[in-house]
C-alpha cells in the first residue's frame, strides 16, 4: 500500500470536521498530517485521525474521485464512513501509527 495512489478522509473526531484528500504515499501523508508538517486545514483544525480510505490502481482515477467526494454534500461523506467504520476508529492505528489526541468530538 506504501506507493498506492489512495483517496482518504480525515476527521477530527466522531462527526467532527472532515477533510478529504489524495496521495500516492498514505502512509507518509497521514505522518504528515499527524505531526503538522502540512500546514493549513487539517493543522489549524486537528482534522488527524484516518476515518476512510480507499486504494485506486492509477492517480488519475484517485484524483478524479477526490474531486467527487470534495463536492459530495456532508451527510453523504459521513454515510460512507459509517459504511465502513461505524465507529469512527482511527485506522491508521491498525497501520502501525499511534492513537493520536483530538481537539473535538
Amino acid at each position: 500500500m506504501e506507493r498506492e495512489p489512495c483517496v482518504y478522509i480525515l476527521g477530527s473526531g466522531r462527526h467532527g470536521t472532515l477533510y478529504v484528500g489524495v496521495t500516492s504515499n498514505l502512509l507518509q501523508r497521514l505522518y504528515q498530517h499527524q505531526t503538522g508538517m502540512i500546514k493549513g486545514f487539517t493543522s489549524r483544525y486537528g482534522v488527524t485521525r484516518l476515518l476512510y480510505f480507499e486504494q485506486h490502481g492509477d492517480m488519475e482515477t484517485a484524483i478524479s474521485r477526490e474531486k467527487r467526494l470534495k463536492n459530495w454534500r456532508r451527510g453523504w461523506k459521513v454515510a460512507l464512513i459509517e459504511e465502513v467504520n461505524p465507529e469512527w476508529i482511527d485506522l491508521a492505528i491498525g497501520l502501525g501509527f499511534e492513537p493520536v489526541e483530538t481537539k473535538s468530538g
